[in-house]
C-alpha cells in the first residue's frame, strides 16, 4: 500500500520506518523545513523504558506543581491567555491523577515503554546507530515528601522486575561524583538500564534509514485538508491533491486539529516544552549519568561537549517568545546539581509544542474512518515510546496481529466520553 505519515518527528519518522521495513510505500509529510524540528528537537533526552514513568499523573503532583505557581522557578508556567481548553484539560488531568486511575495508566505505560525499549534496542544492533547514547539515570529526590510522592512508582518497578535501588545521600554522590556539595537533598533512585542520547540525532539517523528504504519526505508541506474517498485517502498539501491508500497522523500538537476535521475531538492540548543547551567548561564537573529532578520535572543529560536541560511546560501559550519562569527553571535546576560544568546562563534556550493527553498515554491505532490511523498524545516520553508505536501502527495498518495488548492505548477508550 501507498502510505502517507503526517509528522516528521521521532514518532512519525519511526512510523515511517516500520511501515517501509513492512513493505509498503511511505511518504512522510512535514510542515517544517526538516525532520525533528519540534518537539523531538528539544524534549527530555531519556530515552528509556521507566523514563516514561516519570510523568505528569502521578497522585499529589498537581497540587505540588499549582503550589509552585507563584515562584520565580516551578515545573509548570502560565501565559497571560486562559483559554477554556486549558481549564478542561487540567480538569481531566487531575481526575487521572487519582489512585485507582494512576494505577492503570502507568501498566499500560509499562507495557508499551518496556515493548519499544526490546524495539529500539534492535534497531540500535542491527544499524550500529550511534548518536551520543549512554546507560544509566537517576531521579533526586529533594525532600522526603517527594519521595513519598514516587513510592507508587517504586512499587511499579519493583512488580516489573526493574532493575532499580534507592541510594541515600552519600550512596548517590558516590554514583555522581560531580553533583554539586552545597545542593542539599534526600535521596535518589539509580535506574542503571536506563539510557538517554540526542534525540533530534536520533530522528535524522532515522530518516537516513527510511530514506534507504525507499521512504520520500516532503518537507515545507502543509495539510490543508483530509477526505476519504472511496478505498482512498485524499489529502490537500498546499493546493495540491495526493491519493494514498492509508493515513497515520502523527502531528504531535497539530494532530488534534486534523482529527477534528475528521469529526473527532481529543482531550490533547498542546503544552510548550523548554530545553537549553549548554556547552561543558569544566568536564570533571560535568555529569556522567543522566540526571531527573523530580521536584522541577527537568532532566540534565551531558552529550559529547554539551550540557541538555529540558523540562517545564507553559500552558495557555502559542507564542514563540521564552517564557522567563521556564527559563528561570532550567538554569536553577543545573546551576543547584552542576554549578561549575557551564555557564548555564548564557545557554542556548529552546521551546517547542508537544501534544499532551491528560492521561500521559498515547493513541495508538485505528480512526472511525477506514484507512485513517492515529499514533499521536506521547508528550515527554516521546522518544521513549516511539519505537514501539511505529511498530505497533505499521503490524495494524499491515493487518497483523500487535506484539502487545492495545486495550486502553487506542481511541476506543473515548467511546463512553464523546
Amino acid at each position: 500500500m501507498r502510505v502517507a505519515v503526517i509528522g516528521g518527528g521521532v514518532i512519525g519518522v519511526s512510523t515511517a520506518y516500520y511501515l517501509a521495513e513492512a513493505g509498503h510505500e511511505v511518504m512522510v509529510v512535514e510542515r517544517y523545513g526538516n525532520v525533528a524540528q519540534e518537539a523531538s528537537f528539544g524534549n527530555v533526552d531519556l530515552m528509556g523504558p521507566n523514563s516514561t514513568l516519570r510523568q505528569w499523573t502521578v497522585p499529589g503532583l498537581p497540587y505540588r506543581a499549582l503550589s509552585m505557581l507563584f515562584r520565580q522557578e516551578s515545573p509548570v508556567a502560565f501565559s497571560a491567555r486562559f483559554e477554556p481548553a486549558m481549564w478542561s484539560w487540567i480538569r481531566r488531568w487531575i481526575s487521572e491523577c487519582r489512585l485507582q486511575r494512576f494505577k492503570e495508566n502507568q501498566q499500560r505505560l509499562k507495557m508499551l515503554a518496556d515493548y519499544s525499549a526490546q524495539q529500539m534496542s534492535q534497531l540500535i544492533q542491527t544499524h550500529e546507530m550511534d548518536f551520543q547514547q549512554h546507560k544509566a539515570a537517576m531521579v533526586m529526590f529533594r525532600t522526603a515528601k517527594d519521595l513519598q510522592l514516587a513510592r507508587l512508582t517504586m512499587q511499579l518497578l519493583g512488580e516489573s522486575g526493574t532493575n532499580h535501588e534507592l541510594l541515600d545521600q552519600e550512596a548517590a554522590r558516590q554514583m555522581e561524583p560531580a553533583l554539586s556539595t552545597e545542593v542539599e537533598f534526600h535521596s535518589g533512585l539509580y535506574l542503571p538500564d536506563d539510557q538517554a542520547g540526542n534525540s533530534p540525532l536520533f530522528v535524522r539517523q532515522m530518516k537516513i534509514l527510511c530514506q534507504n528504504l525507499g521512504v520520500e519526505f516532503h518537507f515545507n508541506n502543509h495539510v490543508q485538508s483530509i477526505r476519504n474517498e472511496q478505498n482512498k485517502v485524499e489529502l490537500q498539501i498546499d493546493g495540491r491533491s495526493v491519493m494514498v491508500d492509508a493515513l497515520v497522523i502523527a502531528a504531535g500538537s497539530e494532530t488534534a486539529k486534523l482529527m477534528h476535521g475528521l469529526g473527532t475531538h481529543l482531550p490533547l492540548y498542546p503544552v510548550k516544552v523548554y530545553s537549553a543547551s549548554a556547552a561543558v567548561q569544566e568536564y570533571e564537573m560535568a555529569p556522567k549519568v543522566s540526571l531527573f529532578d523530580d521536584t522541577y520535572q527537568v532532566s540534565i543529560t551531558r552529550l559529547g561537549k554539551r550540557i541538555r536541560i529540558a523540562g517545564c511546560a507553559e500552558m495557555g501559550s502559542s507564542s514563540v517568545n521564552l517564557h522567563q519562569k521556564a527559563v528561570n527553571t532550567l538554569v536553577k535546576v543545573a546551576d543547584d546539581w552542576f554549578p561549575n560544568a557551564a555557564n548555564y546562563r548564557h545557554a542556548n534556550f529552546w521551546s517547542g509544542t508537544a501534544g499532551m493527553l491528560p492521561e500521559g498515554i498515547p493513541l495508538l491505532g485505528a480512526t472511525k474512518h477506514p484507512n485513517i490511523f492515529i499514533n499521536a498524545g506521547h508528550g515527554a516520553g516521546a522518544w521513549a515510546l516511539a519505537a514501539g508505536s511505529g511498530k505497533l501502527l505499521a503490524d495494524i495498518i499491515s493487518q497483523r496481529e500487535p506484539e502487545i495488548d492495545m486495550q486502553g492505548l487506542t481511541l476506543a477508550r473515548y467511546d463512553n466520553k464523546h
